[in-house]
């Protein structure tokens, strides 16, 4: 059994998912991973990884990224010049965030040969765009939903900071429903919009992130979500390294 091991480090906090092959076999996350937290996962899996990815949005945290070069045999950090399974048309390719480069990967594994809509909704919302011949045509960012619910609690002098998650109705009969509703629908819009921009009447749409449940069921059309979707895009790239 060959094991491997990908890190998607976000804005606030660190997945890590351990494969054997292309089956996760054990995850995990941390709010900050640690030198110590690769450790661990390591002498849970016999010591050390056949290989390894790390991924991270931030700056790189070198104890961590330190730790997992030392615990495996072949190690790969995710740059801009990382070989890939895809082709990237992004003007600032050294700009582009690893976690959304990672995700189109992934979502290339589940649909390719479609124009398909990459939507991962975390801190911040992007929506990217996979062409059929896999190439990364580009996409666009926008505040994720609890930003959304920060900054209206932030600017203004008596909106309260409420939770994304309770009752969203169509419209608001109260402050808390109202806000919660806003900023849901305000995405779910975007949603759609974005959708109908895309050159085919009915494109794919792959949703992952920690409020894709949040808009999955008020989009209207079939969509597929997948929680993973970062990470086997991860798994993806390290195999295509194998190989090259």
């Amino acid at each position: 059994m060959a094991l491997k091991l990908t890190i998607d480090q976000g804005n606030t906090a660190a997945k890590a998912a351990v494969w054997d092959d292309d089956r996760i076999v054990a995850e995990a996350a941390y709010r900050h991973l640690t030198g110590a937290d690769i450790d661990t996962l390591a002498d849970e899996c016999g010591g050390i990884f056949d290989a390894s990815i790390y991924s991270s949005v931030r700056d790189s945290d070198g104890e961590a990224r330190n730790r997992m070069a030392a615990r495996s045999k072949r190690f790969i950090e995710l740059t801009a010049d990382t070989p890939l399974p895809i082709k990237v048309a992004y003007a600032t390719p050294a700009t582009l965030g690893r976690d959304r480069i990672a995700a189109v990967v992934g979502a290339y594994d589940l649909v390719g040969g479609e124009w398909t809509l990459v939507v991962d909704c975390g801190t911040a919302i992007t929506y990217d765009v996979l062409s059929p011949d896999g190439v990364f045509v580009g996409g666009n960012i926008a505040p994720g939903i609890f930003m959304r619910l920060e900054a209206l609690n932030h600017f203004t002098a008596r909106l309260p900071l409420i939770e994304t998650s309770g009752e969203c109705p169509k419209w608001g009969t109260d402050t808390e429903t109202a806000l919660r509703s806003g900023a849901i629908s305000g995405v779910v819009a975007e949603l759609r919009y974005y959708r109908s921009l895309l050159p085919v009447e009915n494109p794919r749409v792959v949703l992952t992130g920690g409020s894709a449940d949040l808009v999955s069921g008020r989009a209207g059309f079939d969509l597929s979500v997948d929680n993973e979707l970062v990470s086997k895009g991860l798994n993806s790239i390290l195999n295509y390294n194998e190989d090259i």
